[in-house]
């Protein structure tokens, strides 16, 4: 599976107020598959996986529980 980071502002802003990472996907990837990543990846658990398709890209919000703070996963990933 491919999960691209997205680091604008917007994902910067998200990772501070909502608690939420920003990844690129493919656009066969469904909500679950995605979710699976992530915690098998970076070991924490998702609340929610919402996705949005524009300009033939899929975009998936990862909002994380309160118990793992999402800035952590950022900084391990380099977006911060």
């Amino acid at each position: 599976m491919l999960l691209r980071p997205v680091t604008s502002e917007k994902a910067v802003k998200l990772i501070d107020v909502d608690n939420t990472l920003l990844f690129e996907t493919e656009r066969r990837i469904n909500k679950d598959e995605i979710k699976k990543e992530v915690e098998s990846v970076f070991s924490v658990k998702v609340q929610a996986v919402r996705t949005l398709i524009r300009n033939n890209k899929k975009f998936a919000f990862v909002k994380l529980k309160k118990e793992n703070p999402a800035i952590d996963i950022a900084t391990k990933l380099g977006m911060i």
